[in-house]
């Protein structure tokens, strides 16, 4: 039986994380998409006001997963809640159970810190990530389509 160990990151594994971020986009085939620098990074999730955290899950001492979310808020619920943004572990550690601790360690992070709710987004097509998170008691919310603002439509809209 595999060894697991979740930790938070710390600054020095940003290389590791972005690394992590790669092998994910490469995955999703939206490797195109991935712009993100290190030092703005390091800023963003361990600089004096982090954006968001990310737990690194270790099979037998070595990284080989991870996960990124930060809180958003309920006004129905009236309560914070974890929106786990990315999760991934290395194609060598699935079924190891690592997904699902980095998922269990999520949970209760959800729990100490008086949240109502974990969620996150799953693409289409990906059905074993689908399946795995249904194995977990999670269900889709086919009542909401996700929208996005990125780029010029971003600025455009900022500037009215």
């Amino acid at each position: 039986m595999p060894q697991l160990h979740i930790r938070s990151a710390q600054r020095d594994d940003v290389a590791l994380i972005l690394g992590f971020i790669r092998e994910l986009a490469e995955y999703e085939k939206l490797s195109d998409q991935v712009v993100a620098d290190p030092v703005q990074m390091a800023e963003h999730l361990f600089g004096s006001r982090p954006f968001a955290e990310v737990l690194i899950g270790e099979v037998d001492g070595a990284a080989a997963g991870f996960a990124l979310f930060f809180h958003n808020y309920s006004t129905f619920l009236g309560k914070p809640g974890i929106y786990l943004e990315d999760l991934y572990v290395r194609s060598s550690a699935r079924g190891t159970g690592l997904g699902k601790a980095l998922l269990g360690k999520l949970a209760s992070l959800a729990i100490e810190r008086g949240c109502g709710r974990l969620e996150w987004s799953v693409l289409d097509w990906n059905e074993p990530a689908i399946g795995f998170y249904q194995r977990l008691g999670a269900e889709p919310l086919g009542d909401w389509t996700v929208y996005r603002l990125t780029g010029p439509a971003l600025h455009d809209l900022s500037q009215t």
